[in-house]
């Protein structure tokens, strides 16, 4: 008997984030510009509520859905912050990260064959998540649109087989929003439309240009948004694994289910210290901006000055340059780059053919890192 696994599972390939970020260690010298994880520590405050539920025993499951004051806090976080609110006991679940929201979410409702839109280029996670659960990925090229879902673009990719589209503003990898008026534009599709509308915020506290406009901020759709969230990207918590789901009660409690023979419940601790960033450190997200919109200008000025050309970026901590202008396409260009400089980048094509001859510059690093980085990709840039 020959023993099988999942054909997808098989097909599945390393991101390639994880590609160049891991050879990139490979250098002793090297110049690592490929992870979106901030190089901010967790918060005091934070870290000492997590090591309060250690030592006090609270270590054990949780309720399914999350602690409940936890869930509370989520919901009096987007009530005050965005203006909507969700409620704690049957719309919010938390869960092992945004990514295993993400992942609950899919598993809930694609059904074989359907098909899931990703405005393109898009993070490559969601293509793996959406065809290991049966879904077929269907891209919406935005390159030549500022990296914006239009609507003309929208009604185009829209079939009788589609069941959801996932949204991501801020967006990894382009570091792109959306202002209000661009969103209502999508709304008024897509409330019309017999779909999900799954709006990925992860980056929402790290926005740049006003407030960040939240899909959640639009009744139109309420009754078809999940909204995925988390604490990795605002709080410099990406080892504590905790992120959450909004949604309606009645879609809710089926996500719950499908969470809850996941992963039973997120990590207790890491509950805790949830709490104490939502309640008492939502500063925290403003005073790591104004560092990064400082590395942004710097970057976005260094790669305009090479001629790289690249949008500027108005959330998220990623810019996404245009190496069309040299001889080389995006997967030769970090490869080199990385082989003759030591500076690792993403080739835009790890983000779907829609980000070819783009690379992903990460400016979660340090200014001295940036500054050594760009000088060695201007070296590279004028060599060629």
């Amino acid at each position: 008997m020959t023993l099988r696994i999942n054909p997808i599972a098989k097909e599945l390939q390393v991101p390639g984030i994880r590609v160049f970020a891991n050879k990139a260690v490979q250098y002793t010298d090297g110049v690592n510009l490929t992870i979106g994880q901030p190089d901010f520590p967790t918060p005091e405050n934070v870290k000492q509520a997590g090591s309060n539920a250690i030592m006090d025993g609270k270590t054990g499951y949780s309720h399914n859905a999350g602690l409940l004051p936890l869930r509370e806090s989520v919901s009096r976080f987007f009530d005050e912050t965005y203006g909507f609110k969700y409620e704690a006991e049957d719309e919010i679940v938390v869960t092992t990260g945004a990514s295993e929201g993400l992942d609950s979410i899919l598993r809930t409702v694609l059904e074989e064959g359907d098909e899931v839109i990703l405005p393109s280029p898009s993070y490559s996670g969601y293509e793996a998540l959406i065809k290991l659960n049966g879904g077929v990925p269907v891209h919406l090229d935005i390159s030549q649109t500022d990296f914006k879902v239009t609507p003309d673009g929208l009604r185009d990719v829209i079939t009788e087989k589609t069941k959801a589209i996932i949204l991501n503003y801020p967006s990894n990898p382009t570091g792109i929003s959306l202002n209000n008026e661009e969103a209502a534009t999508l709304v008024d599709i897509l409330k019309n439309e017999d779909l999900f509308v799954i709006s990925d915020e992860i980056y929402s506290e790290n926005t740049f240009a006003g407030v960040h406009v939240s899909f959640g901020s639009f009744p139109e759709i309420r009754e078809k948004l999940f909204i995925v969230h988390g604490l990795s990207k605002s709080h410099a918590m990406t080892g504590w694994r905790l992120g959450f789901v909004l949604g309606p009660a009645d879609l809710m409690k089926y996500v719950l289910r499908v969470h809850l023979n996941n992963s039973i419940c997120a990590s207790l601790p890491s509950q805790y210290a949830a709490i104490e960033a939502l309640d008492n450190t939502r500063e925290f997200p403003h005073k790591m901006n104004e560092i990064y919109m400082e590395r942004r200008d710097f970057i976005y000025g260094k790669l305009n000055e090479m001629g790289l050309a690249c949008e500027m970026p108005t959330g998220a901590f990623y810019i996404f340059p245009s190496v069309s202008q040299t001889s080389l396409d995006d997967m030769t260009f970090a490869t080199r780059l990385l082989e003759e400089e030591h500076v690792a980048v993403v080739p835009g094509s790890t983000f779907s053919k829609e980000g070819a001859d783009h690379i992903r510059i990460s400016y979660a690093s340090s200014m001295e890192q940036l500054e050594e980085g760009m000088t060695r990709i201007k070296r590279f840039v004028e060599g060629l």
